[in-house]
């Protein structure tokens, strides 16, 4: 694990307009630097950077952060790899923590595994392009399934001889131990002999999402009906075949581009996709598609393009992936080829705007895929064709989104001429037996659970209440919306000018002999995040924003530790949501001003002057939003009240009046 110190350094040297300007053309405006987004294809500037406050923001997409972040927006590096590239930018040391003999030692081999595998990438590349043997057998392969000496590049595309330790007597003539040649599956050793597992085979070198080498795939160029057609590296400590979809570095930038992931079966169709044009696709390697597979792309894109090629037998096989990508929350869309094709032999066979326009037009939602692909087999059978509207009802139920679930539903009943009433008590029936299941212990090896995911039995009960409450979905919906804009607003007050001391006035209310209420106002001075902190603790509110809340209790315990918020520990926080959210907020404040007072164009100097008012106003819309969501929640009940809970709804609605009055009064 890097060390505290070497992440402190790597900030406090890093220079946001010099790193992003190594993938930017920046220029100067201002006091900031402005340039085209890097994540879309958009011909006016507005992606901004602050060197004063070390940020950046690309207002085209709403994205933004600090150097690492952008590392890892942009070049897609997790968290430790953009601080390496960073330490090694700026000539910084990386100081590892105090690690365990046993982890120096896990850590140690990993590495050298990595060497070895980047070692026989180059080599297997090598040897095609400047041997004779390479040049006939495996270049020339390459060159007649139609792939350009830039394609062979990008892909890195080799072969190795065959004979039965060229490979690895060259390794270990390099220096390479044989135990990480073995480890890697590079070589196979048994007793006292050691041969080369790919021997007479054309490769495909397989690399994680930054680069590194994992593995190989092989193909065979003989007909040896006895040996596997493709053979794959062994399982270990860096290749799990379930966890990494080929081509997944070369996409990585397009599928974000675009929004959009296309996955294909094997490796020859995304090479194949790639030169024409098409760089956003990932294989799954002639594997069942996984849920770790399905995270890669999540990281990019919520978007997925199933393709299927014309074997019925294969689609009915992957279909099942299709529930797998509804699970985690992705939209998902499915394309099948002409009988006889797949996604190889169509990019060979159609010019790049053929290909491109068919994608385009034959993308089918998997609602109708499902129903054009089951009822073929169900011949108006009316069991078949309950069957198949069970099958679909059971992939809906799948979606983690309520909303999402019920335009399926209204989508499923339209198509298959079937009441929503039915699928609806259908779904819910699903849920409930699922709620039920996840009741039951789960066994110990399940480590998906994500905390921050809502129970089932939260779905479930949205379920029934959009079958009773359908039209009142969007009014809900709203409200929330509205509370976390005025949450989002606290946040922004407290960023900006949490560590300013102001003058605020507090109502006072006396009440004289007859009963009369007479108003007026205390003036005193406090620092407004210990006003907006005091107000809140009263009522005692939370906000409903996992992520504000997060970063407001953080503000706390600076507030409780210093009593000033250091800014700087949001921007370079290491939960990136955090730092993209913060940064997004003072970026946001480059481009407008704070809330109303850009749109009364004030000036920024008179800011501070509106400042008890403006953080007035948010605490008192908090409150007021908080009690219409109380009282709606009594009146959407449909039931007859008690007299209690009757004064309980009066005595609601009279503090909201009562708030509603404040609010016009308040200085």
């Amino acid at each position: 694990m890097i060390s505290r110190s070497t992440i402190d350094r790597v900030f406090e040297s890093a220079r946001v307009e010099e790193v992003i300007g190594e993938f930017v053309q920046l220029k100067k405006a201002g006091s900031n630097f402005k340039g085209l987004s890097p994540f879309t294809d958009e011909k006016s500037p507005s992606f901004m950077v602050s060197p004063v406050k070390q940020i950046w923001k690309d207002f085209s997409t709403g994205k933004g952060g600090n150097s690492v972040s952008f590392l890892m927006e942009h070049e897609h590096f997790s968290y430790p790899e953009a601080l390496k590239w960073l330490a090694k930018k700026y000539n910084i040391e990386i100081e590892e923590t105090e690690q365990t003999d046993e982890q120096k030692e896990q850590t140690n081999e990993r590495e050298s595994m990595f060497l070895v595998s980047n070692f026989a990438k180059d080599y297997f590349h090598n040897l095609m392009l400047n041997t004779n043997q390479g040049k006939a057998i495996g270049l020339s392969y390459f060159k007649e399934r139609g792939f350009t000496d830039e394609t062979i590049k990008k892909f890195q595309l080799g072969y190795c001889l065959d004979e039965w330790s060229n490979f690895t007597n060259a390794a270990l003539a390099k220096g390479y131990d044989l135990k990480y040649l073995a480890s890697t599956g590079l070589t196979i050793v048994k007793e006292h002999k050691q041969f080369d597992r790919f021997k007479g085979r054309v490769l495909f070198p397989i690399q994680s999402m930054s680069g590194r080498v994992l593995g190989f795939g092989g193909r065979i160029l003989t007909a040896d009906k006895k040996a596997a057609k493709y053979l794959n590296s062994p399982e270990s400590d860096i290749y799990h075949k379930s966890k990494i979809l080929y081509g997944i570095y070369q996409a990585k930038k397009e599928i974000a581009k675009q929004d959009n992931c296309f996955l294909v079966e094997g490796y020859t169709d995304v090479i194949s996709f790639n030169q024409s044009g098409i760089e956003n696709v990932v294989a799954s390697s002639g594997t069942a598609l996984t849920s770790d597979q399905i995270r890669l792309v999540n990281r990019l894109t919520k978007n997925i393009t199933v393709l299927f090629d014309g074997d019925a037998a294969g689609i009915r096989a992957s279909i099942r992936g299709i529930d797998l990508i509804l699970e985690q929350g992705m939209n998902v869309k499915v394309v099948q080829f002409p009988d006889g094709e797949d996604p190889d032999s169509f990019a060979k066979s159609h010019t790049n705007t053929e290909l491109k326009e068919y994608l385009e037009t034959s993308a089918q939602d998997f609602i109708n895929f499902k129903v054009s692909l089951l009822l073929k087999d169900s011949n108006n059978d009316p069991i078949k064709k309950a069957s198949v509207i069970r099958d679909i009802v059971t992939s809906i139920s799948k979606i983690p989104d309520g909303i999402q679930r019920e335009v399926y539903v209204q989508e499923c009943s339209r198509i298959m001429d079937i009441s929503e009433r039915v699928l609806f008590s259908e779904l819910a029936q699903l849920l409930k037996k699922e709620t039920t299941q996840k009741k039951k212990p789960t066994p110990s090896y399940n480590t998906n659970v994500d905390p921050n995911e809502p129970p089932p039995e939260y779905f479930y009960e949205q379920e029934q209440a959009s079958m009773a409450l359908v039209k009142k979905g969007p009014v809900a919906s709203q409200k929330i919306d509205q509370l976390s804009i005025l949450e989002k607003e606290i946040i922004k007050i407290l960023l900006l000018f949490g560590n300013e001391e102001v003058g605020f006035s507090e109502e006072v209310v006396t009440t004289d002999e007859r009963g009369r209420e007479t108003f007026s106002n205390r003036k005193y001075q406090n620092l407004v995040s210990a006003e907006i902190y005091l107000h809140l603790q009263e009522d005692e509110i939370e906000f409903t924003n996992p992520l504000f809340q997060e970063i407001y209790t953080e503000m706390i315990h600076q507030l409780n530790q210093s009593e000033k918020l250091e800014i700087d520990k949001f921007v370079n926080n290491k939960n990136i949501d955090i730092s993209t959210t913060v940064t997004s907020i003072l970026m946001d404040e480059e481009k407008y001003q704070l809330s109303n007072w850009g749109r009364k164009s004030i000036e920024v100097k008179s800011a501070l002057e509106v400042l008890p008012k403006a953080v007035s106003d948010v605490i008192y819309n908090l409150r007021r939003i908080l009690i219409d969501r109380l009282v709606n929640k009594f009146l959407v009940q449909g039931k007859e009240f008690t007299n209690e809970e009757k004064e309980e709804i009066m005595s609601y609605n009279s503090l909201r009046i009562r708030l509603s009055e404040k609010l016009k009064r308040v200085v």
